[in-house]
């Protein structure tokens, strides 16, 4: 994932969803998918446009926000939609920084502490009875074999579940909103949101927290989350998300 550059075209159909908002490119996800900054008279929305694919969609994602909301702060669902090769999801602005933007990166131990604390909070708000989507591991081992991944065998069989809660599903660093008081405020790309064992998002929080401010923070994100290490967990969840 990666920042792209301000002279990123529009595609016509964003261009046509955002009316005459100006567009500014703010993220680039690893398919080639763009979320574009909306800017007009009526305030921010955010536009994210990607092609299809079968690992998950956003009308998956906006059906999962609009469940998260009463809950926890999610973005405000506006519109989505999609035709034979791309779709689109327009969401309300959300204030603050994501936990990767430079001014957070150059201060690593608040933001992954804060990362830590809003991935419990999400945990402790989202309710597990009533909740209909899934991220367990047999579920994601079926989505994988659907789009010609083949996972290893010893990936079948996972632990014991420690604690089942809804998880956000991309625990990345990335998708934590921090205030400028250095607290969390808001979690973004709820795709995968599901049922499933805390240390599926834990293992990929700890995991992001390498990828985006370098070694030695597993301990400080376990720290502010309020749980000692499972390094069994921690490593099958791990070889999962690389696997799938």
């Amino acid at each position: 994932m990666s920042i792209p550059d301000t002279g990123e075209p529009v595609p016509d159909r964003i261009r046509a969803v955002a009316g005459d908002a100006m567009l500014e490119p703010v993220w680039r996800n690893n398919i080639g998918g763009v979320t574009f900054r909306a800017t007009d008279a009526h305030g921010i929305r955010f536009v994210k446009w990607g092609p299809r694919t079968a690992e998950t969609s956003m009308r998956a994602e906006a059906e999962r926000l609009r469940w998260a909301a009463p809950f926890t702060p999610v973005p405000g669902v506006l519109d989505e939609g999609r035709d034979a090769a791309h779709e689109w999801l327009v969401t309300a602005g959300v204030p603050d920084l994501s936990a990767v933007h430079p001014h957070w990166v150059a201060r690593p131990e608040r933001a992954v502490r804060a990362l830590g604390r809003g991935l419990r909070a999400l945990h402790e708000a989202l309710p597990v009875e009533g909740c209909p989507f899934s991220w367990s591991v047999a579920d994601r081992i079926a989505n994988a074999a659907v789009r010609g991944v083949q996972v290893p065998d010893d990936l079948r069989d996972a632990p014991p579940i420690d604690r089942l809660v809804v998880c956000h599903g991309d625990a990345c660093a990335p998708n934590t909103l921090i205030g400028d008081d250095g607290e969390w405020t808001a979690h973004v790309d709820l795709g995968a949101l599901g049922l499933a064992d805390r240390w599926a998002d834990i293992a990929v929080a700890a995991l992001s927290t390498e990828w985006n401010y370098g070694p030695g923070w597993h301990e400080a994100l376990l720290d502010a989350y309020g749980v000692a290490p499972d390094a069994t967990r921690l490593a099958f969840y791990r070889e999962l998300w690389n696997a799938t």
